[in-house]
């Protein structure tokens, strides 16, 4: 289970150049804050420093803590109470939910985080902005909603996803003071309303799971807990839910906020498209158990990436305009993502089978067929989308609505052709094709663009990918040896992740900050 939230990263594009930065303070009345000697230059950087810091510490206890919250609850759901077909409905429903999430608002709540001077000045034409959008489109959603589900074969759908669609509309609401809290690197108030959420949805869910109501029971458990979290952003960010319209205003956010909304529709179709394909060619079944081979790949991805976006588009906007930090910065991000990342996407992958039936049991065991393919999958989707933020804050639009383009219209038919060849593995195996063939490439030529080289990026991975490859070794040698057994596992794993820290120890400098990629 996962709490139906959308990352501020999920919607995080903005510009970041110094002209750029001038003309949107011009249309909505703020002022370029920065400038001033060395020194107040200086004292802000250390200031700004702080904040990230403190807001990545704050963001990481936020994701873990969820995280393993979700997945206790995933568990006792797919044991007791949900099966495959289920899962299926629930994943077409926050699918489409997901899709819809990216552009609800337009886009103009990025200019809260983005745009210099007093963002109160145009919080309220953002407000407006983001409610009208989000109710047409719940509209829409709602009439079209048996017309969705029956494209995506899944007929039953159609009630969960009205009800679970309301939460486009408390989203759009609820954008503008999650934005005051983004901006100014809020985490610890950002802990206790996701908390609020998670234990309020979770409640609800597992009440109305295990009293009968299959998949409609996420779809309420999400209602309440986004309607809870609304409510306590409005209390953290006080005075941020006032309506509002200045025509000049909303001229300039949606010039701003539509180009930024139609990329953030393609980054979420890319992530999304899959599961469409699985559930309208493969059946209700077989998505279920997509979707949880799915989810357990995005475990590390989640917990790990997730919590760095919640600052990285923040502290990539503050750096935009020096390309020399901005590269130094990207990296050494690049380098602690990945250095947590590997080991728990090498443990998943190599040890699926025996994990996937210790945590969910013997009828959910064809979903780890799939996961080896899909941990591979989740480790390029932390790269890239760490990139993605990085391209925003440096205002590359056209680079990356053409990448996400790029990667929509090249996946949709070699998903198809997997799917039908290959079923739900295949599906995952193609995924890998695309993002390693034609995708990473167009990343990493869009980066050098921005003035981060290639050697930053392998000065990044060198460690950790290089332990990757010992666990890989490690893990297959000694399944041969011990076995699936449960205490196999358990030793298996712990002599893994040993060999992993032993290779990744010449890295620890860089990740301290004690060396940068160009004094290598």
């Amino acid at each position: 289970m996962d709490s139906v939230r959308t990352p501020d990263s999920e919607r995080s594009e903005a510009s970041g150049r110094a002209s750029e930065a001038s003309g949107r303070a011009d249309e909505n009345g703020g002022s370029d804050a920065r400038g001033g000697s060395g020194t107040s230059d200086a004292v802000a950087d250390n200031s700004l420093g702080r904040k990230v810091r403190s807001a990545a510490r704050w963001s990481l206890i936020n994701t873990v803590v969820m995280r393993l919250g979700n997945f206790a609850t995933g568990i006792l759901l797919a044991r007791f109470a949900l099966g495959p077909a289920e899962w299926g409905v629930y994943g077409i429903a926050q699918t489409v939910l997901l899709v819809l999430l990216s552009a609800n608002e337009l886009g103009v709540s990025l200019a809260l985080i983005r745009w210099d001077g007093d963002p109160r000045r145009f919080a309220p034409t953002v407000l407006t902005l983001a409610t009208a959008s989000s109710v047409l489109l719940y509209a829409a959603l709602f009439v079209s909603a048996p017309t969705v589900a029956g494209l995506l074969d899944s007929p039953h759908a159609s009630g969960v996803l009205r009800v679970m669609c309301l939460c486009l509309v408390i989203d759009g609401v609820a954008q503008v003071p999650a934005g005051f809290l983004t901006r100014e690197f809020a985490q610890g108030k950002r802990m206790l309303i996701d908390a609020l959420n998670f234990v309020l949805s979770t409640a609800v869910t597992l009440a109305l799971a295990f009293a009968g109501w299959g998949a409609m029971s996420f779809a309420w458990g999400a209602v309440v807990g986004n309607v809870a979290a609304l409510v306590a952003s409005a209390v953290a960010a006080p005075g941020t839910l006032r309506f509002g319209w200045d025509p000049q205003q909303a001229r300039a956010l949606l010039k701003f906020g539509l180009p930024l909304a139609g990329a953030s529709l393609l980054a979420l179709a890319v992530v999304n498209v899959d599961t469409m394909v699985v559930g309208s060619t493969l059946g209700g079944v077989s998505l279920g158990f997509y979707v949880l081979a799915f989810n357990m790949s995005g475990w590390p991805v989640r917990v790990i990436s997730e919590a760095a976006r919640r600052v990285s588009f923040a502290g990539f906007s503050r750096l935009a305009d020096t390309p020399q930090a901005l590269a130094q910065g990207f990296s050494r991000a690049l380098a602690v993502l990945v250095t947590g990342t590997v080991p728990l996407c090498v443990l998943l992958g190599g040890l699926a089978g025996p994990v996937v039936h210790l945590v969910y049991g013997s009828k959910w065991l064809p979903a780890a067929e799939a996961l080896p393919w899909l941990m591979a999958l989740g480790l390029i989707r932390i790269g890239c989308e760490l990139a993605y933020d990085c391209l925003v804050a440096t205002g590359q639009r056209r680079s990356l609505i053409l990448v996400q383009g790029l990667w929509v219209v090249a996946l949709v038919p070699v998903l198809i052709v997997c799917a039908r060849s290959g079923g739900i593995v295949g599906v995952a195996q193609g995924h890998v094709l695309v993002g390693a063939v034609l995708v990473v490439p167009v990343f990493l030529h869009a980066l050098g663009r921005a003035g981060i080289g290639l050697a930053h990026i392998a000065r990044a991975c060198a460690w950790p990918f290089l332990g990757g490859i010992v666990m890989t070794v490690v893990i297959l040698a000694a399944r041969h040896l011990l076995g699936d057994g449960t205490p196999a596992v358990f030793a298996i794993g712990a002599v893994a992740l040993a060999s992993y820290v032993l290779c990744v120890l010449p890295g620890l400098g860089f990740l301290r900050g004690a060396r940068t990629p160009e004094a290598v």
